[in-house]
């Protein structure tokens, strides 16, 4: 648990692991309610809006909403863009440039959990913008902060690969480098951590920023 009121609460998901899925099978929003549900000691149901995923094989901060009010005002600030989303990723090879802005069309694979670069002009095609900072170059790998300016399905992994460089352990979009062991659940995990999350709360209109610190696998995997 990285922060908890009476109308957010926000968590470092583990990669492997999904946002959401059938009551049949573990997820984060499966564990998040059983924690409020235990915690507080509710006979009922819990309530608990999603304005926000991860992929599965991301890990990282997300945030939910506990009530219907804040879940609306919290969707509304991800569709104008408003939240500040951070995350830092390993890709394969060296990149030249210090900084730069990716700039694509992606549209979903029909029938494929998996995204593609289209033309400008494609049928659903939609932009997706994403800036970028070098952090750190080791041998022919680079560490990289992003801070994208729209929220595409898989818009990281796919503009990253779409210029020959991978998310290490992204075998979906090419990686040929192993990341670091499967999950729990058996599910691949990748080089990609969401490190934090900037909103306005939605009911004391203060700025809210929400990191979440790496994984221990990261140290163990990459040193």
């Amino acid at each position: 648990i990285l922060y908890e009121d009476h109308h957010l609460i926000a968590v470092n998901k583990p990669a492997g692991l999904p946002t959401q899925a059938p009551a049949e099978f573990p997820s984060v929003e499966a564990m998040v309610k059983a924690w409020i549900k235990e915690k507080h000691n509710k006979p009922a149901g819990v309530y608990l809006g999603i304005p926000h995923r991860l992929d599965r094989p991301v890990s990282g901060v997300i945030v939910f909403a506990r009530n219907t009010k804040a879940a609306s005002r919290v969707a509304e600030q991800f569709s104008q863009h408003i939240v500040t989303k951070v995350y830092w990723g390993w890709v394969e090879c060296s990149i030249a440039e210090d900084s730069g802005e990716w700039r694509d069309y992606l549209r979903k694979i029909p029938d494929v959990a998996k995204a593609e670069v289209v033309d400008a002009n494609s049928e659903k095609a939609r932009e997706a913008i994403t800036p970028f900072t070098v952090v750190k170059r080791l041998g022919d790998r680079t560490f990289l902060e992003f801070v994208p300016k729209t929220g595409r399905m898989h818009q990281l992994r796919i503009q990253a690969a779409s210029r020959g460089h991978p998310f290490l352990g992204d075998s979906l979009y090419g990686s040929t480098r192993p990341f670091a062991p499967a999950s729990e659940q058996g599910e691949p995990i990748i080089a990609l951590h969401a490190h934090s999350l900037t909103l306005i709360h939605p009911f004391s209109k203060e700025p809210l920023r929400i990191e979440a610190p790496l994984p221990d696998l990261w140290e163990q995997s990459l040193g």
